[in-house]
């Protein structure tokens, strides 16, 4: 089978479909990715082959300042929302879509499989089906479906539990309506006119969720709010960490379990201030000697965290994530939601702090599952910080209600389910279901 892999040039989209593609590679497909040239290290290797996006296209999402430079100095909020969904993933689609289809050409592809937010697929999907061949997309991010309790997406809003909640949220819609979802719909609509497809009548976050032959979401249905789902929809668990993709480090030897293990970092994208989330957790738990805070980076120089390092901190710009979560007792986090699932998957009760991108709603399923608490701001104050470890450390509900998501977790063969689901959309036949991976 010729695969062909589509992935927005960010490093969290990236790591779950290198994931996938390892696994589909493992198969003997034949995997070509298409992404920003910034990745190709990466891409190739896992053994697979890289074709670098149009021009227009090719952004490299490691440094959004110099991307997207108007966002600099935009705070959190509906504003930096449209802002980035125009910039990031709708003025990239005719380009994505010019790559595409000549690639998928020049490969004779059998399937397309995408990020969930790879938008130059849109164009295939709104066309005739007899011109395309069949597009499966990774929900990297939260399940972008259409919630039934009206909220919108990206805000963190927890399911309503009354009327007065849904009334609340049908007021917020309709701004965040005006301010990014009707802008982004004229201007794709603009684009998808031009390409003589059909138009959107929903928003683009959730148009693609119905409209792939599958849809194949990276976590399991406990992490993610009750509503109806679209029959596109597959929960395959979070993808097998790729391992030995960093060294592990000279002081491997003091994460003995003699102190608990406090793992904190700000992911990939989200890590250029380092000011707002691990530096005021290093402060909270500098004078806590039962812990040992352990920062990973995200791939940047470690000298740009700001102060001092405490005694009780150790520090990498990388981490072998597959080493450090057999570790881990507390995640702390931003809401990467890769990440999040990880830690999930082995257990680990969470704190997550972060409003940007898709974090509020990342983190506002953490506390809403249980596994974590959410402190709801994109700076926690070292106070607060303090008392959310202590609070997942001692009190039991959150390493239970961890270990019940883990359990989940185990329950899918993901790597076996995304296989067959991706060769069943590509042939048109369905495969014979494993035992633990039919539990999606």
């Amino acid at each position: 089978m010729k695969v062909l892999i589509a992935c927005t040039p960010a490093t969290g989209h990236l790591n779950p479909l290198l994931a996938v593609a390892h696994g589909l590679i493992d198969e003997r497909h034949d995997v070509t990715f298409l992404t920003g040239s910034a990745l190709r290290p990466r891409v190739e290797a896992i053994g697979a082959k890289f074709r670098a996006l149009p021009a227009d296209a090719d952004l490299d999402l490691r440094d959004m300042d110099a991307a997207v430079p108007e966002l600099k100095n935009v705070e959190p909020g509906l504003q930096w929302l449209s802002i980035a969904l125009q910039r990031f993933f709708v003025d990239t689609m005719p380009a994505q879509l010019a790559g595409l289809r000549q690639l998928v050409h020049e490969i004779q592809a059998d399937v397309v499989v995408a990020d969930d937010m790879f938008f130059g697929v849109l164009p295939m999907l709104l066309g005739p089906r007899a011109s395309r061949p069949p597009v499966v997309l990774c929900g990297t991010s939260i399940l972008h479906a259409t919630r039934e309790d009206g909220a919108p997406l990206f805000l963190g809003l927890p399911p309503a539990a009354t009327q007065a909640d849904r009334d609340s949220y049908a007021v917020i819609a309709k701004e965040y309506d005006s301010v990014v979802n009707e802008p982004a719909t004229r201007r794709i609509n603009e684009l998808l006119a031009g390409l003589g497809v059909g138009l959107l009548s929903v928003p683009l976050f959730e148009s693609v969720v119905v409209l792939a032959d599958a849809y194949l979401q990276l976590s399991v249905p406990s992490f993610e709010f009750p509503r109806k789902l679209p029959p596109t929809v597959h929960f395959v668990g979070t993808p097998p960490i790729i391992p030995n993709q960093a060294p592990v480090p000279s002081w491997a030897g003091e994460l003995d379990r003699s102190r608990k293990v406090v793992l904190v970092t700000q992911g990939t994208f989200a890590n250029f201030d380092f000011g707002l989330l691990v530096a005021p957790t290093l402060k909270a738990l500098a004078d806590e000697p039962d812990l040992l805070v352990v920062v990973t980076t995200g791939g940047r120089p470690v000298d740009t965290i700001p102060g001092a390092i405490p005694s009780n901190a150790r520090v990498a710009s990388y981490l072998p994530f597959e080493w450090i979560l057999r570790k881990a007792d507390v995640f702390v986090t931003n809401g990467g939601y890769g990440s999040v699932n990880q830690a999930m998957s082995y257990g680990i009760p969470i704190v997550g702090a972060g409003l940007t991108e898709d974090k509020a709603d990342v983190n506002a399923r953490i506390a809403w599952s249980g596994v974590g608490i959410n402190l709801a701001t994109n700076q926690p104050d070292p106070k607060a910080l303090r008392e959310a470890v202590r609070a997942v450390l001692e009190q039991p509900g959150y390493r239970t209600r961890a270990a019940s998501m883990a359990a989940e977790f185990d329950k899918r063969d993901t790597r076996s389910l995304i296989v067959r689901i991706i060769n069943e959309a590509a042939t048109g036949r369905k495969a014979p279901a494993r035992r633990k991976a039919a539990a999606a």
